[in-house]
């Protein structure tokens, strides 16, 4: 395949999935302080696309107050880089492809 035909593909390649969300950031906000891009990165790395997380893990994770995780995931919903999930509990979310 040719570069041209990978540029164009919509489907997420597992092994780059750094480079992922990069691109689903970049795409979806330049709004973010740098502290909070700190936050995004290492939710990523842990959780990546498939799996399920909440505000608990997220708090533990990042080492934020309640208060504080909240408001990550509420700017992370808005920013519509994850999206809420079902079955799981209430308050689950994942990262968006």
């Amino acid at each position: 395949m040719h570069i041209s035909g990978l540029l164009n593909e919509e489907k997420v390649d597992i092994q780059d999935r750094k480079v992922d969300i990069e691109s689903v950031l970049f795409e979806k906000s330049s709004d973010f302080s740098l502290k909070t891009m700190v936050h995004i990165h290492r939710l990523f790395e842990k959780f990546g696309f498939d799996e399920v997380f909440g505000r608990s893990v997220v708090k533990e994770l990042l080492e934020l107050k309640g208060s504080g995780a909240s408001k990550l995931l509420s700017n992370l919903m808005q920013a519509d880089i994850i999206e809420p999930v079902f079955g799981y509990g209430k308050g689950k979310y994942k990262f968006k492809k």
